[in-house]
């Protein structure tokens, strides 16, 4: 058997959940060595699930970048705790994967990019939809010219809102919709199109009152943002906290000889009526009765667990990921994000000055 890449998991709530799942299809090449969790006995239960009793525990997540012998610290914190987390981990010697969004402000993560430089360990930026089978097979689909030249893009990720106490406040996500759920469409359109984008202009709720539901939340419920890039084709991406019903991922591309429309939460074979309700259709759901789409091997779909082992060769080889997993990949589309608030604020159009500048 080969070497193992080990990792030490900073956080134990939501996201370190999805990626211990992505890890335990990953044993071959991967080993959890300890996790982090301010509540022990909820850090205790997640490694039963996956069958890791014998992890090392810690509830101070500095303390563990101190102690713990491992090759990758994966960030699993909320927003505003990236940049401290990963700037601990790198200065340690260690590679980092960081969750999504890689700051909660640009100047954050031009740090975290470099730092990486900087001590020569490599920032992997966790944009899970550029390993959902869908999307890797649309890009295969137009790559063989089957839909012509793409000339219009239109992609979204919306649900009913975050739960999180850490998502209803600007200090500690950073924005409101559009940062937490939008960047996955901005990460993903970037990396197709290579970063070449032109102009971009924006449209928010624009927080607390002035949103469409949500009066409470500090950043925005509803946020638009529209894209141009340097081979003429346009892209709208939306971000929303008013969809009920589940997680909605939809991704519509649009060529000179035809189309493409993936659905990549809503998307399984399976159909069923329940009048108990099920214990879990699909992400984000609020209820499981009458009709529904279950969802078959979600996290698989949502790309996790072919993310996470990319992850793990990359390490193994002290290499980069590819493009759009890279530290300076996820730097850009914060960088996309906080321009379109500006836009939005504003009501302007921002031309990309660094147009044909890729790192």
């Amino acid at each position: 058997m080969g070497r193992k890449v080990r990792v030490l998991i900073v956080g134990s709530a939501f996201a370190a959940d999805f990626h211990l799942y992505a890890y335990s299809r990953c044993r071959d090449i991967a080993e959890v060595v300890a996790i982090t969790g301010r509540n022990k006995e909820k850090a205790h239960a997640l490694l039963k699930k996956y069958g890791l009793e014998n992890c090392a525990v810690y509830d101070d997540y500095m303390r563990a970048i101190q102690e713990v012998d491992c090759d990758v610290v994966d960030i699993c914190l909320p927003n505003y705790l990236h940049h401290e987390v990963a700037i601990a981990a790198l200065n340690r010697g260690r590679h980092v994967i960081c969750e999504k969004p890689l700051a909660t402000t640009v100047e954050d993560g031009m740090d975290m990019v470099e730092t990486a430089n900087r001590v020569g360990k490599k920032l992997y930026y966790a944009e899970d939809w550029l390993f959902a089978p869908a999307l890797n097979r649309a890009i295969e689909i137009i790559e063989e010219g089957a839909i012509g030249k793409p000339v219009f893009i239109r992609a979204r990720e919306c649900h009913s809102g975050s739960h999180s106490p850490y998502a209803q406040t600007i200090q500690y996500c950073g924005g409101g919709c559009l940062i937490h759920l939008g960047i996955h469409p901005i990460g993903f359109i970037l990396a197709l199109k290579e970063g070449k984008w032109t102009e971009l202009t924006a449209s928010v709720s624009g927080g607390l009152g002035n949103n469409l539901m949500h009066k409470k939340l500090e950043g925005e419920d509803w946020a638009c943002c529209i894209m141009k890039f340097a081979d003429g084709t346009s892209a709208v991406v939306e971000s929303n906290y008013v969809t009920k019903g589940g997680m909605e991922d939809v991704i519509d591309i649009y060529g000179t000889e035809g189309c493409l429309h993936v659905d990549i939460t809503f998307s399984s074979p399976i159909t069923c009526y329940s009048i108990p309700g099920l214990k879990y259709t699909v992400e984000k759901a609020e209820i499981t009765t009458g009709w529904s789409k279950p969802a078959v091997d979600e996290r698989f779909n949502l790309g996790y667990v072919d993310e996470i082992r990319h992850f793990m060769e990359c390490a193994l080889k002290d290499e980069d990921a590819k493009v759009g997993l890279r530290g300076v990949d996820g730097l850009e589309a914060l960088r996309v994000v906080h321009l379109a608030y500006r836009a939005a604020r504003e009501g302007i159009t921002i031309k990309n000055e660094r147009i044909g500048v890729r790192p």
